[in-house]
């Protein structure tokens, strides 16, 4: 019984402060809130707002959408190559970035594979394919992991104003016909923001890389595995069938004692 007792309360024990100890980056942006009785009890669902879809060209000339990135961690700002002042540094910090999240292999390509990032121009009419090229090429930029991109204004301006929410992030009455922030936005793959971040803040940049490790190891609430949500079933028909064994030894036990005094006496 106690063979049986203790693995499983230990089980109950890490689950417990593991999962109070690592805070998972929160979700940002709901679309509305359900509340609905389950089992007796009130329980509150929260329907993220999902990014819309776009089409857009990046520095390649090729046609970029969600379809894409399919399944991917995204890393996005928004920034212009003719800025003198923030851009060039958010470009540096965000090319460290992406040179500090590498996968597992010891050896062969460390691009990690799960996480991507965009750069999309706010000054579109000038920032054409050519000078996107001109750009990634003078910051060394690897396109198969980091997409600038650029296209129609309204749609670029529709994915931070109403998309991804900036302003409201930014909080300081940004001048919307001409978008220019220091953020960088986590954003799920399920297309869901997880948070915004200053792109020229060494803590907030740290914070950054720290919950994209985060999301990488954070399982897809859609997909169930066989054992989601039996665990506690099972440790209970474990628990019942240790001291159902318990009880039958200690009943065979005493029968056999018994027995063994029968025999004795005769």
């Amino acid at each position: 019984m106690l063979a049986m007792l203790l693995p499983l309360v230990s089980y109950f024990l890490v689950k417990r402060y593991s999962e109070s100890a690592v805070a998972m980056p929160r979700h940002y942006l709901p679309d509305s809130i359900i509340v609905k009785a389950k089992n007796g009890k009130q329980i509150t669902d929260t329907i993220w707002h999902q990014i819309h879809d776009f089409s857009l060209t990046n520095q390649s000339g090729k046609t970029i959408s969600w379809k894409e990135m399919e399944g991917k961690i995204i890393i996005a700002d928004f920034f212009f190559t003719h800025c003198p002042t923030i851009c060039p540094v958010l470009t540096k910090n965000m090319k460290r970035l992406q040179e500090s999240i590498t996968n597992a292999e010891r050896v062969g390509d460390k691009t990690n594979q799960s996480v991507h990032f965009l750069s999309f121009s706010i000054d579109p009419e000038r920032d054409s394919v050519e000078r996107l090229k001109y750009w990634a090429d003078r910051f060394q930029i690897n396109p198969d992991q980091w997409w600038l991109l650029t296209g129609n204004k309204k749609t670029i301006y529709d994915l931070a104003i109403n998309e991804m929410k900036i302003p409201v992030e930014d909080g300081q009455g940004i001048d919307t016909n001409f978008m220019h922030t220091d953020h960088f936005v986590l954003i799920d793959s399920n297309r869901y923001v997880r948070g915004y971040y200053h792109g020229l803040d060494s803590v907030s940049l740290a914070k950054l890389s720290k919950d994209i490790v985060l999301l990488t190891l954070e399982r897809d609430p859609k997909e169930k595995n066989f054992l989601s949500g039996k665990l506690q079933l099972i440790a209970v028909i474990l628990l019942l069938t240790g001291a159902g064994v318990g009880l039958f030894l200690y009943l065979f036990q005493k029968k056999s004692i018994h027995a063994s005094g029968g025999l004795a006496k005769e």
